[in-house]
Formats: structure tokens, C-alpha cells, sequence
């Protein structure tokens, strides 16, 4: 039996890994090649700029190192980022915008900033994506309908029922809702089907089904305009260069590295684990996208990321090495080199639908109510990212969600927690008096006395004297003073335990806590339970230790504090 691989090395092409990736390429293709026209029409560029992708993600991102058995192309979470650059820049400068940001992610992976991505919140990814979907689901819905979406989020989400309502006293609109709604419905049912019918990708049995239904009974629907490969490939030229001098470019630049490097490396780590294979090499793969993205910049197409959707895919399939991406690239060529004008047949209608479960699928609708149940705030943060782009915009929400989750991790970290027990005084305390007791005091034996040393009956003992038999012994604590005098009531120890990080944003609540313990109790401080003490709290717990020590009888045993620069003690040799 052969031996698996490390999780660090690649697979070896062998004959047998030749065949599963041949035919997972096969099946990796027929997934990618209705999304990446889907995407490139719902970016608001021509269709053939989508495959040109996909074809750059398996020729050239797909050869490269990193994650092995990740797809990359065309996704629709960059869709949103996308339709606002070319409305603001044109063509040129969404060409500008993508290089700069493969440049962007090329400079990151090379340093080692690969892993650093993953420290990002989860919440403000999910949050991200369902704001994404949430806006991709809209805009797609006035694309079924036939109807012209009006501008930002809000705008388009008030519109939505009446442009839906008014849909249907048209009849156009009519039969392109129901083109839509008829992809939607086999997309969601096809992979339900039995057998190995139910294999094939729902996608492309969908965009197939609508064709020819739409062929066939002649319905007034539109259909994906083709002009040719090369005529869309349309490098930015020099002029459009200098949009790298406007902030708003820069802006656009950083939010595609941002979220592309995002999306892919939290895709990798989905992929990672549905396979046993080597695992992913965050910065290489990084690097990898990011010459992607340069190629794709200079070829004037979309960007790309790895999409799940293929990755999925590709594993499911049954990919061994990098070879089926690789290859899924080659037939993504050759149908644009060979039937570019059967996307002419392709209903605008069905690839809304197409989009539109893309976009639904993006809402992490169980995510959601878990983080819920369990982590109200960051519900919050995913529900605030997603709020902020839907109404604002995709770069401003992610800074929206990132400052939260900031803040909120601040928050946490210097959350201080205050509790403090009341011990009853323990019998074994040493007596409370001005003056120690003398040496020469004679103990009394609680020992159980002989009939002759019991008093006669009526007779109370003397003051001093032993207990009867089967009485107890009573406490030192009533004992009389050695000058006669009753001695003061016993009080036990106040312990105050200090938990959690003690900074200065809690240093109110501790106070208030400390200034409201009584004066006349012994108060005794454990800080063990702290993770962090800033200087402001040391200061604020010392001077206050002093002035309660000072205004009442009993001194305030606050431990020394630790020295956040010493060194952690050696451990003791051996013998």
C-alpha cells in the first residue's frame, strides 16, 4: 500500500492521479464556465472578460504553488467592488485597479504576511459575504425582471417590491422572471436527482435548459451579447495609469487586495479540510494570487480569488494534484477559442438566476443564529458589516466591521471582573487586643474534668475556670482581656479577587469596587486571576490600598504586584 504524502509536499503525477484529474477538470470546467460568464455579466463587463479569468486562475495561478487543489477564477463576491469600479473608472481603470492590487498581494505573500490574513474575524468575513450576497441577490432580481436597478443599496432595496409588482403587467418581464425563477428551481433540485444524472453541475444543466427553452418556444428574452475574445481583451493603456494618483483609486486598489486575499485564504482553509493532502502554504499562495491578479490587470479582465464553489468541486471529484486546475484552464481556452458564439444563445435571465443563488448561498444564514445564540457581539459586528455595505459601500463596510471587531477584542481583553467574599472569623485567630497575652498565662484544658474537681451543684465555676463535663470548650475569642475587660468582637477576612485585564479603561469600575468596601474589616487582594495590570490600575490600586489602611484599624494585604518585564523564573535543577 503507498504511502501518503506530508502534509507539506506535493503529490507526485502519476498515471492513476492523470486520470481522477482529467476527469475532475472536466467536471471543475462545466461548474466554472456559466459562473464565469454569470460573473463577468453581473460585473457589468463582457462576458468573454470572465473566461479570461478562469483561463488565467488554471494556466498560470493554478501551475503555482500553495494550495493544491484550489480553483481560482471569477467570483461573486468581488461582483459588488467590480460594478462600482467600472462605473467610476471605465474599463481601463478597473484593469489599473486589479494589477495594483496583484502587485499588492504579490509584495504581501513575499514578505510572509500570508498568514496574517487568517487573523482576521470571522465575523467580519461572514458579515462581509452576506452584505455582498445580500446586494448581489437585489441587483440580480432587477436583472430577471428586465428592469434597470437604481443606484446604492438602500435605494435599491425600497424599489425592489414595486419593481418586482410592476413586473408582472408586462409580459417580457413576465417570461424573463420566469426563465430566472425556472434556474433557480433547477439549480436547487438537480443535485437531488438519483444517479449520476444528478452528478452534473446545476448550473450548466440550468443555463442548457434555459436556452433551449427559450429557443424553442421563442420567448422575449435577452441573450449574452458576444463580440470575440480578443476584441474584449483590452489592456489599460498609459493614460489610465495616472488614476493611481486619485485616493479614491488607492482606496479601490487596497479594498480588492483586502477582501481578495481574504476570501482565498479562507477558502483554503475550507478546502484543507475536505482532502487529506498536502496542506496549503498561506504565503505562496498568496504570491500566486497575486500574479494572477497582475496578468489579469495587464489583460484588462476581472479579478480573481479562489472560489469555494470550484474548489468544492475539484475535490469532490476526486483531484489528486494540481494538474485538474491546470486543466480546467485548458478547456476554459479552448471553448473561448472554439464556440464563443454559443454564449450568444446563453438568456440574460437565467445567468441572474444563476447569480442569484450565488448570492443567497453567500448569507451564512446558520452562522447567523448560532453566533447569536452563543456570541451576541459578534452577531453585532456581522450584522453592522453587512448593514454597512448594503448602504454604504463594500470598502467602507469592511472598515466599519474591522474597526468593531477591533473594539471589541479591546473591550474583551480589558474586561475586569470584581468579586469578593466575606470569611467568617476563624476560631484560631489570635485574640484582638491592644497587647499581646502574657507568657506566663496559664492555658485551660478543655480535657473533661474528674468528679472532684466539678463544683457542688447550684455552685457557678469561677471566672477562669474549666468547663463542666459536656460542655464545650469555649473559644479564645471569650476569653476575657488579661485586664478583666471584654474583648472586641472577632471579624473576618474581606478577600477581593481580581480577574480578567486590568487597564485603564476599567479603571472606574474598580475603584467604585475597592472605595465600597468596608473600613473596619481586614482586606485581603488576589490578583492571581489577572492576565494583564497597565501602570494606570498598579498606581490607582496603591494609592487607594493607603488611604484605606489609613482610615481604618486593620492594614489592606495587597500582594506585590508582578514585574511585566522579568524574565520567568528557571526552572530548579535536578538533584
Amino acid at each position: 500500500m503507498p504511502s501518503s504524502p506530508s502534509p507539506g509536499r506535493p503529490r507526485r503525477l502519476s498515471r492513476a492521479h492523470l486520470r481522477q484529474d482529467f476527469a475532475a477538470s472536466l467536471v471543475v470546467f462545466l461548474v466554472a464556465l456559466p459562473l464565469c460568464v454569470g460573473v463577468a455579466v453581473a460585473s457589468g463587463v463582457p462576458a468573454e472578460l470572465g473566461l479570461v479569468t478562469g483561463i488565467v486562475g488554471g494556466l498560470v495561478t493554478g501551475v503555482m504553488r500553495g494550495s493544491s487543489l484550489q480553483v481560482s477564477g471569477p467570483a461573486a463576491g468581488l461582483t459588488v467592488l467590480v460594478l462600482e469600479s467600472v462605473r467610476a473608472f471605465g474599463l481601463a481603470g478597473l484593469g489599473v485597479i486589479v494589477l495594483a492590487a496583484g502587485l499588492v498581494q504579490t509584495a504581501l505573500g513575499l514578505l510572509r504576511w500570508g498568514r496574517w490574513f487568517r487573523a482576521i474575524s470571522l465575523s467580519v468575513v461572514e458579515g462581509m459575504l452576506a452584505g455582498i450576497g445580500l446586494v448581489i441577490v437585489a441587483g440580480q432580481l432587477y436583472a430577471a425582471a428586465g428592469v434597470t436597478a437604481p443606484d446604492g443599496g438602500p435605494a435599491r432595496l425600497a424599489a425592489l417590491p414595486a419593481a418586482l409588482a410592476g413586473a408582472l403587467a408586462d409580459p417580457r418581464a413576465v417570461a424573463s422572471v420566469a426563465v430566472a425563477a425556472g434556474t433557480v428551481l433547477v439549480i436547487v433540485g438537480w443535485p437531488r436527482l438519483p444517479g449520476r444524472v444528478g452528478a452534473l453541475p446545476g448550473a450548466l444543466v440550468a443555463v442548457l435548459l434555459a436556452g433551449l427553452v427559450t429557443a424553442l418556444a421563442g420567448l422575449p428574452v435577452a441573450t449574452v451579447r458576444v463580440d470575440g475574445v480578443l476584441a474584449a481583451v483590452r489592456p489599460p493603456d498609459s493614460a489610465a495609469f495616472l488614476l493611481l494618483a486619485e485616493p479614491a483609486v488607492l482606496g479601490a486598489v487596497l479594498a480588492f487586495a483586502l477582501i481578495a486575499s481574504a476570501e482565498s485564504l479562507f477558502s483554503a482553509a475550507a478546502v484543507d479540510r475536505l482532502h487529506d493532502g498536502p496542506r496549503t502554504e498561506y504565503d505562496r499562495e498568496l504570491v500566486a494570487q497575486g500574479v494572477g491578479n497582475t496578468l489579469c490587470g495587464l489583460l484588462g479582465a476581472l479579478p480573481l480569488t479562489a472560489v469555494i464553489v470550484r474548489s468544492s468541486a475539484n475535490v469532490r471529484a476526486g483531484a489528486r494534484t494540481r494538474a485538474s486546475r491546470v486543466l480546467h484552464g485548458v478547456w476554459l481556452l479552448v471553448f473561448a477559442v472554439l464556440l464563443p458564439g454559443a454564449l450568444a444563445h446563453v438568456p440574460l435571465p437565467a445567468l441572474a438566476g444563476i447569480l442569484v443563488h450565488a448570492g443567497w448561498k453567500l448569507i451564512p444564514f446558520r452562522g447567523i443564529v448560532a453566533l447569536w445564540r452563543g456570541h451576541r457581539g459578534e452577531a453585532a459586528v456581522l450584522a453592522a458589516t453587512a448593514a454597512a455595505i448594503v448602504a454604504v459601500g463594500m470598502l467602507e463596510g469592511v472598515l466599519v466591521g474591522l474597526g468593531l471587531a477591533v473594539a471589541k477584542a479591546a473591550w474583551e481583553a480589558s474586561h475586569l471582573r470584581v468579586d469578593h467574599t466575606d470569611e467568617p472569623p476563624q476560631d484560631d485567630e489570635p485574640p484582638q487586643d491592644d497587647e499581646p497575652p502574657q507568657d506566663d498565662e496559664p492555658l485551660q484544658d478543655c480535657a473533661s474534668p474528674s468528679d472532684d474537681d466539678r463544683p457542688p451543684h447550684g455552685v457557678l465555676p469561677p471566672h477562669g475556670a474549666p468547663p463542666a463535663h459536656g460542655e464545650p470548650c469555649p473559644s479564645p475569642h471569650d476569653a476575657p482581656s488579661p485586664y478583666g475587660l471584654p474583648r472586641p468582637p472577632a471579624v473576618g477576612v474581606l478577600r477581593v479577587r481580581l480577574s480578567g485585564g486590568a487597564t485603564f479603561l476599567g479603571l472606574p469600575k474598580l475603584l467604585d469596587a475597592l472605595e465600597a468596601l468596608p473600613r473596619d474589616r481586614p482586606v485581603e487582594v488576589d490578583l492571581s486571576g489577572l492576565h494583564h495590570l497597565d501602570h494606570a490600575c498598579r498606581a490607582a490600586m496603591t494609592a487607594w490600598a493607603e488611604r484605606h489602611t489609613a482610615a481604618g484599624p486593620h492594614p489592606v494585604r495587597l500582594p506585590p504586584f508582578p514585574d511585566p518585564h522579568a524574565a520567568p523564573a528557571a526552572a530548579p535543577a535536578g538533584p
